[in-house]
C-alpha cells in the first residue's frame, strides 16, 4: 500500500441517513448517504501535486466562427484561458486546445503537455494571440484531443474545462456520443457555454458525462472569473476515480443510485460490476468537499421483528501501484420490521428534502420543454409546482431563476402565471442550473 500524504489527500468518512423501520410485508428502503472528503486541502489552496502522481488539466476554446459575433466572445476565451493558466498550481501539466470541426494544439504543440512553472505560463499566454475565430463546431474531436494529451503522461488528476458559444454542428450526435463513451472515466469535464446560442442539452451532457460541472456565461465579461473559479476548483482535487461501492444480500435488488447535492445526476446506469453482488458508481474527483447521494433498494418480505443489512455503501480508489481498490470509507443501510405505525411511516428528514430537490430538477426540465413546445397550461402546471418545491425546500437561487421565466401568484400553492416576453439567457440559465440543490438543513 502507498504512502499517501494526509496534507494532499482528502480522509472520507460516510454517514447514512434514513428510517429504517419498515410495516410488516414493507419492502421499500431509501436512505440519503453523506460522503465528506476532508484534509485534501480546499479549492485553490493545495500547493503540492497529489501524493500519488501529477495533475494535468487541458483547456479547450472553442474557436469556431460565430466567436466572432460578437468579439467581445473571442476576447473574452483568450482573457479567460490566461486567467486559468495563471491560476494553475506549479508542476501540473497542463495544454491548451482550439476547437472548431477540427481539434488544434495551441501550447505546448507537441503532442503532449507542458508543466507550469513561471515560464510555461508566459509562453501559453503569448501563445493565445493566435487564437482566431473560423471553422465549424466537431466537439468530440476536442475531447479526444483532450484524452490523448492527458494520457501522455502519468497522471493522478486528468481533468478538462470546455468552452464553446454554439451548437455541435459538424458532427452527428451519435459521433459525439461515441467521444463521451470513449472519454468517459477517463477524465472529468467542466463544460461552459457562452452567449445564448449553444444547446443547453449538449453541454450539460458533456459535464454530466464526464462527471464535471456545467453552466451558461451569458455575458463574455464573466469569463475569466468562472474559469478562475473552475481552475481553483480542479486545483483543490487530490483523490481521482472514487468510486461508491454497493453491496447488496442475496433478493435485495437496486431501484437506484442518484447524486443529489450539490447537483442530481442520476448515477444507476453507470454501475460496473465489482463481485458478487456488489456494483462500483463513478464520483469522479475530489478535494475537500460534501456530496450526497440517494439509495433506493427494495429487499425481501419479512416479518416483524425481523432485521436485516439492507446494503453496505463503500467508498472506493485505486490503488496506484496496481492492487486491489482500497476503501475510503464505509455506511451501513438497515432494515427493520415493525408494527408500530408511527415508527414505520416516518419519512426521514433527508430522504424527503431530497426527493423533493430530485422532483424539482424533472418538472424544471418538462416545463422549459413543455414552454418551448407550445403547450402553455403544460408548462404552466410543471413551473408552477416546481415554484412550489423551490419555495418548501428553500432553494433561494432556483427559486429567484423561476421568477424570470414565471410570474409568481402564490409560491405555497404554485399559482403561477407564464410570462409573456423571457429573455432568453434567463431560459437558458434556469435549464442549465436546474439540477443544482440545496443541502438539507440537519
Amino acid at each position: 500500500m502507498a504512502n499517501f500524504s494526509k496534507s494532499t489527500v482528502p480522509q472520507f468518512s460516510v454517514d447514512v441517513y434514513q428510517n429504517e423501520f419498515l410495516p410488516e410485508g414493507g419492502r421499500d428502503v431509501s436512505a440519503i448517504v453523506t460522503v465528506t472528503s476532508t484534509g485534501g486541502g480546499t479549492s485553490g489552496r493545495q500547493l503540492s501535486a497529489p501524493a500519488d502522481g501529477g495533475a494535468g488539466v487541458v483547456i479547450m476554446v472553442d474557436c469556431s466562427g460565430s466567436m466572432d459575433y460578437p468579439a467581445t466572445k473571442m476576447r473574452g476565451a483568450r482573457e479567460a484561458t490566461a486567467a486559468a493558466v495563471d491560476t494553475l498550481r506549479d508542476g501540473t501539466a497542463f495544454a491548451v486546445v482550439a476547437g472548431t470541426h477540427l481539434a488544434k494544439e495551441v501550447y505546448p504543440g507537441n503532442g503532449g503537455l507542458a508543466i507550469a512553472d513561471a515560464r510555461t505560463r508566459a509562453e501559453a499566454k503569448e501563445s493565445l494571440r493566435r487564437l482566431s475565430a473560423g471553422g465549424g463546431t466537431a466537439i468530440g474531436t476536442w475531447l479526444r484531443l483532450a484524452d490523448r494529451l492527458l494520457s501522455s503522461a502519468a497522471l493522478t488528476i486528468r481533468h478538462g474545462i470546455l468552452l464553446t458559444d454554439g451548437r455541435n454542428e459538424h458532427e452527428s450526435p451519435e459521433e459525439l456520443r461515441a467521444a463521451l463513451d470513449a472519454c468517459a472515466g477517463r477524465f472529468t469535464c467542466d463544460a461552459r457555454g457562452v452567449g445564448t446560442d449553444w444547446e443547453v442539452k449538449e453541454v450539460t451532457g458533456i459535464a454530466s458525462a464526464l462527471l464535471g460541472t456545467a453552466d451558461i456565461v451569458a455575458d463574455p465579461a464573466a469569463l475569466a472569473a468562472d474559469f478562475t473559479a473552475m481552475m481553483e476548483h480542479a486545483m483543490g482535487k487530490g483523490v481521482a476515480d472514487v468510486a461508491l461501492r454497493l453491496w447488496t444480500p442475496v433478493g435485495v435488488e437496486i431501484a437506484f443510485v442518484k447524486q443529489v447535492a450539490p447537483t442530481v445526476e442520476d448515477l444507476t446506469g453507470r454501475r460496473t460490476e465489482a463481485g458478487p453482488r456488489a456494483g462500483d458508481y463513478p464520483t469522479g474527483s475530489w478535494g475537500d468537499e460534501s456530496r450526497d447521494y440517494h439509495v433506493s433498494v427494495r429487499v425481501p418480505q419479512a416479518a416483524v421483528g425481523q432485521e436485516m443489512l439492507a446494503a453496505r455503501v463503500s467508498l472506493i480508489a485505486p490503488d496506484p501501484l496496481g492492487g486491489d481498490p482500497r476503501p475510503l470509507s464505509q455506511g451501513l443501510v438497515r432494515a427493520v420490521w415493525t408494527d408500530d405505525l408511527a415508527m414505520s411511516t416516518s419519512i426521514n428528514p433527508q430522504v424527503a428534502h431530497y426527493t423533493g430537490q430530485a422532483e424539482l430538477a424533472d418538472v424544471i426540465q418538462q416545463g422549459l420543454d413543455a414552454r418551448k413546445s407550445g403547450d402553455h397550461d403544460g408548462a404552466t402546471a410543471k413551473l408552477g409546482r416546481a415554484v412550489q418545491l423551490a419555495a418548501a425546500s428553500g432553494n433561494a437561487d432556483t427559486a429567484k431563476l423561476l421568477s424570470k421565466v414565471v410570474d409568481v401568484v402564490d409560491a405555497a400553492t404554485g399559482t403561477v402565471r407564464l410570462k409573456a416576453k423571457v429573455a432568453e439567457a434567463d431560459e437558458m440559465t434556469l435549464e442549465t442550473r436546474s439540477t443544482k440543490t440545496v443541502r438539507v438543513k440537519r
